[in-house]
């Protein structure tokens, strides 16, 4: 079992411009691949996490429920087939590390495939990747939950982290295959509605929600269910048909996809 790695030096202001990371949306490969080092206990949320990642020496499986090995302790927002591998840009890491005088290595903020070159943020939503043998498409941004502000030793972390717009992408596994260090990541498909992880993150408009599910509904893409209704939300707001089909639309904990489940 591991402990936090106890209180960062200064909680990050509102903004640092060392994030302002543009990397181009392909051309990048992996700097490395992050497997469950020990379990964190979470006292105030009586769970075990495995937030605590660190780089696998050989190749790692990506299966269609999660990265082999993974462990996930809230299971209610963490994990299922739309979350079974989260990115994280090592250049976005290092910046945070640069503007807060502390070390934060590859896997530190639980990503389980760190990039290089290659901008997870910037990711269209149903972009899919080839990396060695697997196929992976963007699914969801990250949102920053009590276990990652308990892991970086500060309870404001999710507040100053949701701030600088920079969540890391989610995917899931359309072609099960080992992944490892060093391999290039081929952008094989990114869909033209442009919707990104970071305008997701950051909350949508109503023409990009409109366009995102117009989009699935056309390609027959079934979405993260909390994505769907963040889109239906912004069209009702503003007074536009949010109507999508349910069959569309999953958390992704269920057997399979589509089941609304």
């Amino acid at each position: 079992m591991s402990v936090a790695p106890g209180p960062l030096p200064e909680t990050a202001p509102r903004r640092l411009d060392p994030l302002e990371v543009a990397l181009e949306p392909g051309g990048g490969r992996l700097g490395a691949v992050c497997t469950v080092a020990q379990l964190f206990e979470v006292r105030e949320r009586s769970l075990m996490s495995g937030i605590d990642k660190r780089p696998a020496d050989g190749p790692v499986a990506l299966l269609t429920h999660g990265v082999l090995g993974d462990v996930q302790g809230d299971r209610e927002h963490h994990g299922g087939i739309f979350k079974a591998v989260y990115a994280y840009s090592r250049e976005v890491r290092e910046a945070y590390a640069a503007a807060l005088g502390s070390e934060l290595p590859d896997g530190f903020f639980g990503e389980n495939l760190v990039t290089v070159g290659q901008d997870t943020d910037h990711a269209v939503i149903g972009e899919r990747w080839r990396i060695g043998g697997a196929e992976i498409e963007a699914t969801c941004p990250r949102n920053p939950c009590g276990t990652f502000a308990a892991w970086m030793g500060d309870r404001r972390w999710g507040r100053a982290f949701t701030a600088q717009g920079r969540a890391g992408a989610y995917f899931r596994v359309l072609v099960e295959g080992e992944v490892r260090a060093g391999e290039m990541i081929e952008v094989l498909e990114r869909p033209d509605h442009g919707v990104t992880i970071a305008d997701a993150f950051r909350g949508l408009e109503a023409a990009q929600a409109r366009a995102l599910l117009d989009w699935a509904e056309t390609s027959g893409t079934v979405l993260y269910d909390t994505l769907v209704g963040a889109a239906q939300n912004v069209l009702t707001r503003s007074g536009h048909d949010a109507a999508f089909p349910d069959r569309l639309r999953s958390t992704g904990r269920g057997l399979g996809l589509g089941l609304g489940l």
